[in-house]
């Protein structure tokens, strides 16, 4: 009698008995929540196993919380998120929105005089007009439409990989840098500016700096109030070789940016550069020095921001264009910030994050 080894059968596929679409989402910020809700919505959920989607959410953060200080929306995201049934962002309580019905007032350095302004154009209803959040209650508006189940922290991306390469009804292997992994079907990286899945599958891809850096604070607005001149609406001074900007945000909040343009290079630049790491503490005495000769206005709403509100955040970009936004027959796809980081131009790219996410 000949004796044989048996070969163990192949390990089961966990999604393989059910009918769901299993989607991983790379970051739980506002692309990555928004990105779910849009799969939610369209797709269906339910816990049934009777088809639908299945979404999950991965963040390399060990707390839920949003980086950055204040966020707008144009009209484009508003009523992206209207559609997907997240009214409670356009709520006055959360945004804000000028009284005169103008996204931006511009004014003058110096004089403090308006030079200018931007208008809507087919903006009718209000609550599409441009409307300024803290980033951590828009963050929060966005969770209030996803189970807290489905996001699990801690999880940072090193690799998407096929189980079986060129299988396309194998599932996806996400690994993260803890040593667990996750499958899912198809892959969605929302996870920001440094971008894990980016890098993976696009390494040589670098960021750059715009030759701005922003100093961004976020703070009660009792602390400005009885302030001389101080505008009702969102405003923007321009300078020489700097701006800065002002502005009421939601729930009683109010924000303070002063953005510089300098050359990295140049030794006389050396001590803001050497200290530029995102979302990092930022001195607030080097900033009231550089603004010292602007309008009394500037420089006393930077006398009122608190030093420890002020943050740093060196103004990135991908330095060429991406040569793709899927990867693995379409099956890996990026979205917002992951995949088009543009310098914070305009403003827009909390809303083209979003577009993005409904779209995804």
């Amino acid at each position: 009698m000949t004796s044989t080894t048996a070969t163990p059968p192949p390990e089961k596929n966990p999604h393989a008995d059910d009918k769901k679409l299993h989607v991983a989402i790379a970051g739980a910020g506002i692309a990555g929540l928004t990105a779910a809700i849009a799969l939610e919505k369209r797709l269906g959920g339910g816990g049934d196993g009777g088809g639908g989607v299945d979404v999950q959410l991965y963040d390399k953060a060990s707390a839920l919380r949003e980086i950055g200080a204040s966020i707008a929306l144009g009209p484009n995201g508003l009523r992206s998120l209207e559609r997907l049934g997240v009214g409670n962002a356009l709520d006055d309580d959360v945004a804000f929105r000028g009284p005169s019905g103008l996204p931006m007032i511009y004014r003058h350095w110096k004089t403090n005089e308006i030079v200018s302004f931007d208008e809507f154009v087919n903006v009718p209803e209000r609550r599409h007009q441009t409307a300024r959040f803290a980033r951590a209650h828009l963050h929060q508006s966005l969770l209030q439409h996803v189970d807290p189940a489905r996001i699990h922290l801690g999880k940072k991306i090193v690799a998407v990989v096929e189980e079986d390469a060129g299988n396309k009804d194998a599932p996806l292997v996400l690994k993260f840098a803890d040593g667990s992994e996750a499958k899912a079907d198809l892959v969605i990286g929302a996870d920001g500016i440094n971008s894990g899945v980016r890098k993976f599958f696009v390494p040589e891809q670098k960021l750059g700096w715009t030759t701005q850096v922003a100093y961004r604070a976020v703070f009660d607005a009792s602390l400005v109030e009885g302030t001389p001149d101080l505008p009702d609406d969102s405003t923007h001074w321009w300078g020489p070789t700097a701006s800065f900007f002002a502005s009421r945000l939601g729930k009683n909040q109010f924000t303070t940016v002063a953005m510089l343009s300098l050359d990295p290079s140049d030794p006389a630049n050396a001590a803001i550069v050497a200290n530029a790491h995102w979302d990092s503490p930022a001195d607030i005495t080097l900033v009231r020095e550089l603004y010292k000769d602007w309008h009394p206005l500037i420089t006393t709403l930077l006398a009122r921001t608190p030093p420890a509100a002020l943050r740093i955040y060196p103004n990135l970009a991908i330095t060429a264009p991406l040569p793709a936004h899927t990867f693995l027959g379409g099956r890996v796809a990026l979205v917002g910030d992951a995949a088009h980081p543009h310098g914070g131009a305009f403003a827009t790219g909390g809303s083209l994050a979003i577009d993005d996410a409904r779209s995804a």
